[in-house]
C-alpha cells in the first residue's frame, strides 16, 4: 500500500465534504464514505485517486449516489 498519507489526509477531506454537503454529521458521513465504492479505489494505486482532490473524490461519491438512487 503506498501513499498512506495522501490517503489518510484525502479521504478526512472527502468525509467532512461529504458531511457538509449531505449537512450529516460526520459520523454518518464516515459511514457512508465506507459503505461507498470510494476505499477500495482509494486502495487501488493504479487509479492514481491518491493525486487527485477530495472534491474530485467527491464528485464520484456524488455520481455513485445518482445512480443508486436511480436503481443502476
Amino acid at each position: 500500500m503506498e501513499h498512506v498519507l495522501a490517503k489518510t489526509i484525502l479521504t478526512s477531506q472527502t468525509i467532512e465534504l461529504i458531511a457538509q454537503n449531505y449537512r450529516i454529521g460526520i459520523e454518518e458521513a464516515r459511514e457512508r464514505f465506507y459503505n461507498s465504492k470510494l476505499p477500495d479505489l482509494l486502495d487501488d494505486d493504479e487509479t492514481g485517486l491518491y493525486g487527485e482532490s477530495a472534491w474530485y473524490l467527491f464528485s464520484i461519491y456524488e455520481e455513485q449516489m445518482e445512480k443508486n438512487i436511480d436503481g443502476n
